[in-house]
């Protein structure tokens, strides 16, 4: 199934907005999760991590879940496919593992906000290294998407091989009819 110009670009310029969207969001992120390691004053670290608590659920959820949407809209509806190329393969698999992880830790980020909302628990609980590795993570997992979606690495897998030789054959017969 291929989608009209229009609507083929428009999923791309969602897709496109989500993705560095979601890219930048863990930057943001990130940055904040080094600051509440970092710092020693408490009434910063707590407002960070409301601050990063509002970032994960109201933009990063929402963020990612429309990249992974859009995404598998462009392969539905595009010549790449969904399992046509390993590239496309292996960008679903970042986003699918980067989503999931993302949605679990939303519980974490909801507790620590809870921490930081109650005035007797002491800085040191508040400053959990965990945010700093999942977003650390989370960076290099989609700038490894973002690089593969700039690239596209030749490959094709035997699904994809399959399809290519069903089209070429179709083309083959398609040109001995019309001459």
């Amino acid at each position: 199934m291929l989608l009209s110009p229009r609507v083929r670009k428009a999923a791309l310029a969602a897709h496109v907005i989500a993705s560095v969207g979601w890219l930048g969001g863990v930057v943001v992120f990130l940055l904040l999760a080094i600051a509440v390691t970092r710092s020693n004053d408490e009434q910063e670290i707590r407002g960070v991590l409301l601050a990063m608590e509002l970032i994960g659920v109201g933009t990063l959820v929402p963020l990612s879940l429309l990249s992974f949407v859009s995404g598998l809209l462009q392969s539905f509806g595009t010549s790449w496919g969904l399992l046509r190329h390993y590239w496309v393969v292996a960008k679903l698999g970042i986003t699918v593992v980067a989503t999931a992880v993302l949605l679990l830790y939303v519980q974490t980020l909801r507790h620590f906000g809870v921490l930081a909302r109650r005035s007797g628990v002491p800085v040191e609980q508040l400053q959990d290294p965990s945010p700093v590795l999942h977003s650390g993570g989370a960076l290099v997992f989609l700038v490894a998407a973002t690089v593969l979606s700039v690239f596209k690495p030749r490959g094709l897998t035997r699904r994809g091989w399959r399809y290519a030789q069903r089209e070429k054959t179709r083309a083959d017969v398609d040109g001995r009819s019309a001459g």
